[in-house]
């Protein structure tokens, strides 16, 4: 084996240029945002893709994203590049205004409709059920709180929708939340009951395809995981079009150090990580 070839300048010219190129088709097809900081971990990722589809080398798998051959290659391609950690009970501060303002103030309508965007593998669309519960009572939350859970990866969607989970990823549900709606499973796993689980819906969408595919409006969208990964332009578009699928007077719900303020946007911030539709 030639491992002076495999080091030299010229290999390491080339699975940079792989990466950018990769990083642009992401970029291009998901909106999901590479700068050069960021190649060596998305390079780490998809080295595993390369590995799993016995491909060369990322030179090899840019070829293939961009000549769209394979399907399978390209959904685990945005699985792999796409962050998907997340949590029960994540940022607190907004869940309270969610909890104590929010839902207490849709209460008198037939139907409340709630989008987690970017959704993972459904912690925050369960989060939310269960707060709904809280506040309605269950048996009325599951008669009128309908929760779309949507993220781009296949895997994590599957995850949602099996709806059972590490303990870790319960780290911060409060014990009372926890023994209501969660049972054990032997393998020291927890599932969420069947009640809260038939409140959410969990399908496949990519948040730059539009127009989005809805024909309700939503009072409330979760935009908690994502918007950090998109350049402004991207992000903007994405405000905008979950803007047109959003209640007059309805509510958007973001990371609390994301800021709308220099994105020229409609919304109207009441709080750090929330805003809402003007009337």
């Amino acid at each position: 084996m030639n491992t002076t070839a495999l080091s030299s300048p010229q290999d390491g010219g080339r699975s940079l240029a792989a990466k950018r190129r990769l990083g642009a088709w992401l970029n291009k097809h998901c909106g999901l945002h590479f700068g050069d900081a960021d190649l060596d971990v998305m390079g780490q990722r998809l080295g595993r893709v390369v590995e799993q589809f016995g491909l060369m080398t990322l030179e090899h798998l840019a070829e293939e994203m961009e000549g769209g051959r394979n399907d399978e290659v390209r959904a685990a391609v945005i699985h792999a590049a796409s962050t998907n950690h997340t949590y029960f009970f994540r940022e607190m501060d907004t869940l309270n205004i969610f909890r104590d303002r929010i839902l207490p103030s849709l209460e008198s309508q037939p139907e409340i409709r709630i989008w987690s965007a970017a959704a993972s593998t459904g912690d925050e669309a369960y989060t939310c059920a269960m707060l709904a519960a809280e506040v309605m009572q269950l048996s009325m939350a599951a008669d009128r709180v309908k929760i779309l859970g949507t993220d781009i990866s296949g895997p994590v969607i599957g995850v949602a929708e099996a709806a059972t989970y590490r303990s870790t990823n319960l780290e911060y549900v409060p014990q009372l939340i926890k023994a209501r709606y969660f049972d054990a499973d032997r393998d020291g796993r927890f599932r969420v009951i069947d009640q809260i689980r038939n409140m959410c819906t969990f399908r496949r969408m990519n948040l730059k395809t539009r127009p989005y595919p809805f024909q309700k409006k939503f009072d409330i969208v979760f935009c908690r995981n994502v918007l950090y990964y998109f350049q402004p332009s991207t992000q903007r578009e994405v405000l905008e079009a979950i803007y047109d699928v959003t209640q007059p007077n309805g509510w958007l719900l973001t990371d609390v150090s994301f800021t709308l303020r220099d994105l020229g946007l409609s919304w109207s911030t009441v709080a750090s990580g929330v805003h809402r539709k003007p009337a």
